[in-house]
């Protein structure tokens, strides 16, 4: 049985279940007096006798799927003969991706070795042992769950008690994984920065001004040994991303406080849908639209006007990511300042205050932490956008301010130093993760520097 198989019967087993234990409450509630004699409600029961019987079983199931192709290799590699065992660790790993290969099918056109063979199929033999054994222990035991509430619902069970415990077990589970996957996030870019650090100086990578972590042809190049200053990196990223809010943050709030203020129900209801469609087109669109319309736009207006602007031009590339990030800071500020009591519009208005007065003064003060909010949201959006940079903007890390240039940024550079076939020991690959903590660093900076600013105005308006 495939685990999507397995899943499946798992799943109608957990809807059986349900009915049985409602069905089971039911029966007892008739044959005690009514349905006062139950602790809980009959839906209680059905719902603790579905959990018992899927929880356990998807727990044995992810972790037997987790540990199930190590387990699986450990036993085709001791079954090798002992002139394979014996080989390097990299050619002992470059036989095991062979194996793995040849038992998912990619390896059919070529010549394949019988022991590579035997092996495969010593692979394939195991995996089916495993998906059987897997199989028939989680039938079991959802079974075996079924079979145990059932003989325990009684008047006296506690469904409910049990049914909201097993809720919130789940509930914190959840929470500790999301919490425990952004410590691994850390901790991996923490490591990999470590290991970069050990080779370039945490002083030139913050505070050089050239970076070009290719290596060179000739060794009177700089980068034949590398040059890891990352202040050009940062200047474009911060100068791209300044550029996309000077768009979005005037015409975003401006919009929604047209949407929220003076604009009547049909307008409304036709504009801001219309507004949001910019958020679901695909960045890859945007990058296009970039590359082909506005980057050549703006270079002709430009020799029009006496400037020398190059074809891939940091300005672009950062009013089409503004004009992407439009409906973040529009559609969050419409909605706080939409939250905002008209209380306070009607007091200001009673003491002859005009509209505009009274938006300037009481509204948008009253909505500044969630405008906040929805403009730090945007600054991370503008941070961490990739693919408009990479279509749009150069990969040249040039130090300069002036916007007409070609820049790149933090994220452009991650990706061409991780593409394709690369060697983790190298300062080159590492120096993508230097990056990576580098962008994690300011993007927590903007997050501290913003939770200042909602505590002191919410401490002033609440």
């Amino acid at each position: 049985m495939t685990p999507i198989h397995l899943l499946l019967t798992l799943l109608g087993l957990t809807t059986a279940g349900f009915f049985i234990g409602r069905s089971r409450a039911s029966s007892v509630c008739a044959a005690q007096g009514g349905p006062r004699t139950l602790h809980s409600r009959p839906l209680y029961y059905g719902t603790l006798t579905s959990l018992w019987c899927a929880v356990p079983a998807l727990i044995v199931f992810s972790f037997w799927l987790f540990f199930q192709s190590a387990i699986i290799t450990e036993l085709t590699i001791a079954d090798l003969p002992d002139q394979i065992r014996s080989l390097p660790e990299a050619r002992l790993d470059l036989v095991v991706n062979d194996i793995r290969n040849l038992v998912a099918g990619n390896l059919v056109g070529e010549k394949i070795s019988p022991v590579i063979q035997a092996a495969a199929d010593h692979y394939k033999s195991l995996e089916m042992i495993s998906l059987a054994a897997l199989s028939v222990i989680v039938t079991v035991m959802a079974m075996v769950a079924i079979t145990g509430v059932w003989l325990k619902i009684t008047p006296r069970l506690r469904a409910r008690n049990h049914v909201e415990k097993i809720i919130e077990i789940l509930l914190i589970a959840c929470a500790a994984l999301a919490v425990f996957t952004t410590i691994g996030i850390v901790l991996s870019l923490l490591y990999e920065a470590i290991r970069f650090f050990n080779i370039v100086p945490v002083h030139q990578f913050l505070f050089g001004f050239k970076w070009s972590p290719q290596t060179a042809i000739h060794a009177e190049q700089i980068g034949s040994s590398g040059a890891f200053g990352a202040v050009p990196v940062i200047l474009g990223t911060v100068l791209i991303a300044g550029i996309a809010m000077c768009v979005a943050v005037p015409l975003g709030l401006m919009a929604a406080i047209y949407l929220s203020e003076y604009a009547n129900r049909t307008f409304r209801s036709v504009a801001k849908p219309l507004l949001e469609i910019l958020a679901g087109i695909p960045t890859v669109v945007y990058g296009f639209f970039a590359a082909l319309v506005v980057a050549p736009a703006i270079r002709d207006a430009g020799d029009i006007l006496g400037f020398s602007v190059s074809s891939e031009s940091a300005l672009a590339v950062g009013v089409v990511m503004g004009i992407m990030i439009i409906p973040f800071v529009s559609s969050l500020s419409d909605d706080v300042i939409n939250a905002v009591p008209q209380s306070l519009r009607e007091g200001a208005l009673s003491l002859g205050s005009t509209r505009s007065e009274t938006i300037t003064n009481i509204v948008l003060p009253a909505a500044l932490p969630g405008i906040v909010g929805g403009v730090l949201l945007a600054v991370s959006r503008a941070i961490g956008e990739t693919m408009i940079v990479v279509m749009a903007a150069g990969l040249s890390a040039n130090l300069t301010a002036n916007p007409f240039q070609a820049m790149t940024t933090v994220t452009v550079q991650i990706v061409t130093l991780l593409v394709g076939d690369q060697e983790f020991d190298s300062a080159k690959t590492l120096a993508a993760f230097a990056l990576g903590l580098l962008l994690f660093v300011i993007t927590l900076i903007l997050n501290m520097v913003a939770l200042m600013v909602v505590r002191k105005y919410r401490e002033q308006y609440e």
